[in-house]
């Protein structure tokens, strides 16, 4: 996917508008006062109305079901069904720990439905990254891995444990590749240290995290390749990145889901592995040895022929 062109950086601190919230700016001038409250208070409040249908949205407001349909076109939507799902949208880049938390808990669930229904949502995240995923894309990623001379592979908060899984897996297969931690301002001093001849891979969700972005767009001002691995085609990093890969997170988790972000990452892995096989064989091959002797596994310590029990019955080392 190729990402829009780069807006000039001062503009970067205006948010990047949801569908809806753009549909609406277009009719907002021709909308009454009524239909203005009504469609701001739905914005305002995504949580309470992405899951509702048009009749419990009208009874919500205390209208008829027909004011809420019409209201829906006038906003430039043929079909309720088509502004629910750009609500759903916009609710899931504005949602935050305690909005997902609330939303789940009105469903009462009993904990074990509460689990299966986690688990739902991974699955059809995964699914929806199985249909959507453009195999080139990836491709071309790994092309660019290759030619690069470092990757800076950036994801903050729990984001982070994502950019050290994709940092590890490329560093065997030969390349320089790092997951820098710590504050914004060495994040900055990573990035000042990069040439054209490097990448950025940045890893952000929803609203996307301000130093992510910003680290993103530093990058691109210096003339270094930027990719972005988010969730939405209209997130800052879709906006601000060369090229992305989009992953859904959505879950009912309070923490979202990674499980699609790290299919994607196995899959720039894999691309990267067999975009040059005899390559990806070779670097292996120098760890092979420390694989095939055991030394890199544990083993229970063995004293006259029998195990050591390493724990007593209360706890205690022996």
């Amino acid at each position: 996917m190729r990402a829009n062109q780069m807006v000039q950086s001062s503009d970067y601190g205006s948010n990047v508008l949801t569908s809806l919230e753009e549909q609406f700016a277009r009719t907002k001038h021709s909308l009454n006062d009524s239909r203005r409250q009504l469609i701001q208070s739905i914005l305002d409040n995504p949580e309470d109305h992405f899951y509702l249908s048009a009749r419990k949205l009208a009874k919500l407001y205390g209208v008829d079901a027909s004011t809420v349909v019409r209201t829906i076109q006038a906003l430039g939507y043929e079909k309720f069904d088509d502004f629910a799902a750009d609500l759903r949208k916009h609710f899931v880049s504005r949602i935050s720990p305690y909005t997902i938390l609330k939303s789940a808990t009105r469903e009462k669930r009993s904990v074990a439905n509460h689990i299966a229904h986690s688990l739902e949502g991974d699955n059809d995240n995964l699914a929806a990254l199985q249909s959507s995923l453009e195999a080139e894309t990836v491709i071309e990623l790994a092309k660019t891995i290759h030619r690069s001379r470092r990757i800076l592979v950036i994801g903050i908060d729990l984001a982070a444990s994502l950019a050290n899984f994709l940092a590890y897996g490329l560093t065997p297969l030969g390349f320089d590749a790092e997951a820098p931690v710590g504050s914004s301002g060495n994040l900055h001093h990573k990035i000042d240290l990069l040439t054209s001849r490097d990448l950025v891979i940045a890893i952000s969700f929803g609203r996307c995290l301000k130093d992510t972005v910003e680290a993103a767009v530093r990058a691109r001002q210096y003339g270094v390749r930027t990719f972005g691995i988010t969730d939405s085609d209209i997130s800052p990093l879709a906006a601000y990145c060369d090229d992305y890969l989009l992953a859904a997170i959505a879950s009912p988790s309070f923490t979202g889901s990674y499980v699609a972000p790290i299919a994607l990452m196995n899959t720039i892995l894999v691309a990267c592995a067999h975009v040059q096989p005899r390559r990806s064989l070779e670097r292996l091959r120098k760890t092979e040895e420390e694989y095939r002797s055991g030394d890199r596994w544990y083993k229970e310590p063995v004293r006259r022929g029998k195990v050591i029990n390493m724990q007593s019955k209360n706890g205690d080392k022996e």
